[in-house]
Parts: C-alpha cells; structure tokens; sequence
C-alpha cells in the first residue's frame, strides 16, 4: 500500500507520515520521555502542514511530539502514562473571542432570570429573588432578559411593581443593552418625565402619557439605575472569575478575551486585579486577553492611563494592550448606526463616537502597540470603525496590533472585502447567525434589502478576511460546539424548522474551527503559545466524544466535551475516564 493510501485509509496526510519521525524521538537519542501520551486518536491539529495525527506526548505541560502512534510511542519511558482515546476526536482547546466573564459571573450569584422563557417565568423569578434579599430595603439587582419575551418587545415598570412598589428593583438585559426598572427604582434614580434623555440612550417613555415605563435602553441610560446599585466586591469579582473559569473550562474553553474592563485614572482595574489575584493562586485555567474600555464623554486624554494599565496587567503577567471602543447600539431599539434610515423612519442611530476622535484614539494607541477592539453593529458603525482602521494603518504602517470588530450585524457589501485588505478580525457570534425571534425584530427594522447582508460570514471569508468566533457569553450560550453547526448551517440548533439564515453566508468546518481555536489565539496574541497542537506548544487539549469530521453538520452540537486539559492539566472530566483500555 502506498503512502498516500495509508494516509487516505487511517485519515492522516502523507506529509504527517512522512515527517512524523521528526516529532516522534527515542529515549535513546537522549531526549526525556514524556509525561503522558495519548494515542489511538483522530488528531486535529488545526496545523496547516500536519493537519491529522493519531497520537501527541506532552511534557511539563508542553506538547513535545505529535505524529503516528509508533512514532510518539518511541517518546515512552517507565514514568509514562499512556491514555487510549479509542479513536476518539483530540483537538486544540477552544478560544473565546468575546465574552463578559465578570457580567456574566456575577449574574449567577445576585438576581439570574436567564432560564426564564416568559414575562410570567421572569416575575416568580424575580419575586424569589425579593423574597430572599436581606432586609432593609436595599436594590435587588439581576440579568437575564430578552426583549423578545414581551408582547413589544420592551417590559414595564407595572409588572415589576406587581412584585413590590417598596423594593426598588433593577434587571439588566442578557444582551446588556437595557435596564428593566420599577416605579421605585425610578423614583431612587429621580428619573421622571421631565428627566432628558442622556447622550447616546434613551429613556422609553409611553407614547401617551409620556411617562418613563420603566426600560432604559443603552449604556448612559442604564447607568442613571446602576450608579445606585452597589458594586461587587473583590471578592465577588474573583469569585465571578473563578464560576466561569469552570464553566468554560467544562465547554473546552482555555483562552478568552474579555471585551471590555473598567480602568480608572491611574490605570487600576478592580477587574484586572482579580485576574491578578486568581492567577496567584494558581487557578486560572486559561490564557486571558483583557479589553480596557474607552470612555466615549471623554477624549485623548485617557491614553496616558490606558498605558499605565496595560504596563501594571502586564507586570501581573497578564496581557491587557487592547482597548474596546463601544461605537453604536442594537437594531431593534434603532440606536445601531445605520447608513440608511430604519424602515419606515426617518432614523439611522447614531456612532457614539466621533470619527476623527475614533480615527486618532486607534491611530495613537496603534503606535504604542495597543491593539483595537470595536463594537460595532449597524452598516455605518462598521464603515467607520474600518475606516479608522485604515486611518491608522496609513498613519503607522501594517502594525501587528491584530484589531478586531465585533457583532457586525450588518455589513455592507462595499465593505466586506476591506476585513481582509486591512488584516482586521471579524468577530462574529456565529450563534447569531440564524432565524430566531430576535432576528425577525432585527429584518422588521431594516428591511429585506439589508437583511441579505446580515452576518456574512462567508464573504468575509472569500474577500480575505480572518474570523474569530466569540459568543458575547452570556448574551448567548458560550458552547462552541452549538456556534460551529450555526456557522456550517446557518441554522438555529435548536429550532432548525425555521430554516438557514442566508445559507450561501456559511463557513467550512476547518473555518469553524480555525476560527475557535488559532484564529482567537492570534487576536489575543498568544499563536506562539496556544491554538493548534505543535510541537513546544502549551498541551491546551480537548477530547470530543465524536469526530466533528464524520457526522452531519446539523449533528454538531449533539456531540459532548469529555476532557479538558490545560498545560497539560485535566481542568475539567478525568483522563482514566477517557482510556479506550479501561
């Protein structure tokens, strides 16, 4: 049989076999054995030029071989553990380009109305959530919601008073673009018919009293409520990190970025010092990327300490040279920026930043080596944060900064190629990408013109781009499993009755994954280190309990993470568990 026959019959190229040998060593030639091997795997590497494997050998949790299970073999010695995957699916951890970890964290532990699929589900929610506060009258304080549970779309001071008129209470949206607040939270607040709205939100007002209903949508509006609301303390911050550090760890995630911490003035977050804190315990299971936020009422100013922060996380031996620049809102609240006016009105949403001002922040932070990370959800948002983009790579040439723009609904057909041709990262939420209720408020508001451009992923892709997928967690499920089959279906895993969403917009699933693994490692600048299976790598490792490859695309989320490693540490499920021998 020849050597491209094997290849073809065990499902590993010719070029793994034929260079196999040169990640495979013998005791014999004088290099350690390893640690632990596994073996009798589908190996995916997510390495262009040794794709397929079948076994890797990890030392002092780093990867040391990766080739045919012989070859690794001669990496045995008699401290070796040897696990049998039994054919199953080894991989690179996942990466997560986008989440709220801190958000998302301490929603579990204050006031969650996530599992609620009802306005009825969200008030015994809540009302258990009042029942239980400590006495005394102080905010009850959650997150969960979605505009998608109520008959318009936007909830209602009255049904929150139902629970209590004395208690005020504060609910945050899923998607953390709205606040769900009842008559005595406003009346806290001080916000009545007469209070305007703030730069950049909107206080929803009833269109016939012009009384304030209770939903406040966008950040400045929010922050009239959350200002009252007591911050969390260290402890519930690191707290927070540790909840989701095991539940990502449980999903195969090991490498995230955290899109968007608070700093103050001299730099300090309270955020970034959790980090700190966490990883000097020794139990921060994942290489983290952190965004520090731009304040929008402010200008240039701010650079000074964005620097400082960044030098003190990195003294931490963390990464935080990014920063997250919130350019617009969503579409169904009309407050995304849009290059035409939303059907049936005169408006379009408005950036909330400048364009010279975003253009020189980018521009000026690019030259110190901080990467750019933009928020940007209408047409026109899109179109100026690529603009500043090619701003700054005008000004400072084709840096490595690796920015990266998020969420995208809509692009423009003009400005799909420009991705690829400034070498920018489509952050996309491939969960996103398919026929849901939000969706329908989303194609009402724009239309059916603008609704063929929504998520194209795939153009992205064939005009040269790069992805890199990130759910927004917990806006949406973090799985990465459920995102790949949207990405291949352009269809809701769990409601595939409704149809693909712009099918012609689907990605391959090398694309998928690449776009979950080495393309995240890239945009938090840790490729060298994490994102693929390499030799001198960190052994950040998956095993799946199938092979992504062999089953149909629309069966992809069925399939179950059994082991996590990171460093070469089981974070999550048992390596005995998963021996093909036992």
């Amino acid at each position: 049989m020849t050597l491209f026959r094997i290849a073809r019959k065990t499902g590993f190229s010719a070029l793994a076999l034929a260079i196999a040998g040169a990640s495979g060593a013998s005791a014999a030639t004088g290099q350690a054995a390893a640690d632990l091997i596994l073996t009798n795997a589908r190996v995916y590497t997510v390495e262009k030029t040794l794709p397929w494997a079948q076994a890797v050998a990890v030392s002092n949790g780093r990867i040391v071989a990766v080739g045919s299970a012989a070859q690794v073999a001669r990496r045995k010695g008699a401290g070796t553990r040897v696990v049998d995957l039994g054919g199953k699916m080894l991989m690179p951890a996942f990466g997560d380009a986008h989440n709220h970890p801190l958000f998302g964290g301490l929603s579990q532990a204050r006031c969650p109305i996530h599992s609620g699929k009802t306005v009825e589900d969200y008030k015994k929610l809540i009302a258990a959530c009042v029942e239980k506060a400590p006495a005394g009258g102080g905010i009850v304080y959650g997150l969960g919601w979605t505009e998608t549970v109520f008959p318009d779309g936007s909830p209602r001071k009255e049904t929150l008073d139902e629970i209590s008129r004395d208690r005020p209470i504060a609910i945050g949206s899923g998607d953390g673009h709205s606040m769900w607040a009842n008559s005595k939270m406003l009346e806290l607040a001080g916000i009545t018919r007469d209070t305007p709205d703030p730069a950049g939100g909107r206080i929803i007002r009833d269109p016939k009293t012009g009384e304030p209903t209770g939903h406040l949508a966008e950040e400045s509006a929010m922050a009239l409520v959350e200002k009252l609301v007591p911050p969390p303390t260290a402890t519930e911050i690191q707290g927070a990190i540790v909840w989701v550090l095991k539940h990502f760890n449980g999903i195969g995630i090991t490498n995230w970025h955290d899109a968007g911490v608070d700093i103050d003035d001299d730099g300090r977050s309270a955020v970034i010092e959790a980090y700190r804190v966490v990883k000097d315990k020794g139990v921060l299971t994942s290489h983290v990327a952190i965004d520090q936020k731009w304040k929008n009422d402010r200008g240039l100013e701010q650079i000074p300490s964005i620097l400082r922060g960044a030098e003190r996380a990195k003294s931490y031996g963390l990464n935080a040279y990014s920063v997250k620049y919130y350019l617009d809102g969503v579409i169904p609240q009309h407050t995304a920026a849009m290059l035409a006016p939303y059907e049936g009105t005169s408006e379009r949403g408005k950036a909330t930043i400048a364009p010279a001002m975003l253009s020189d922040a980018i521009s000026a932070l690019d030259a110190k080596g901080v990467q750019a990370h933009i928020h940007a959800i209408g047409d026109a948002a899109v179109r100026e944060g690529l603009d500043a983009f090619a701003a700054a790579r005008q000004r400072n040439g084709m840096s490595d900064t690796r920015p990266m723009m998020s969420h995208m609904n809509v692009i423009d057909p003009a400005d799909q190629p420009r991705f690829g041709q400034l070498r920018a990262y489509a952050v996309f939420q491939p969960l996103w990408a398919s026929n849901e209720a939000y969706m329908d408020l989303s194609k009402a508001a724009i239309g059916p013109k603008r609704s063929g451009y929504i998520y194209p992923a795939g153009s992205v892709v064939r005009g040269g781009g790069k992805l890199a997928y990130g759910a927004d967690w917990p806006v949406a499920s973090a799985n990465p499993l459920e995102g790949i089959e949207v990405a291949l279906t352009r269809s809701n895993h769990a409601h595939p009755e409704l149809g693909p969403l712009l099918p012609g917009e689907a990605v391959t699933l090398p694309e998928a994954i690449a776009s979950y693994t080495i393309h995240v490692a890239e945009v938090n600048h840790n490729d060298k280190q994490t994102g693929s299976i390499a030799p001198g790598k960190s052994a950040d490792l998956i095993v799946i309990d199938r092979n992504l490859f062999d089953i149909p695309a629309n069966q992809i989320s069925q399939a179950k993470v059994l082991l996590t490693l990171f460093a070469g540490r089981a974070v999550f499920g048992d390596l005995e568990a998963v021996n093909g021998n036992k």
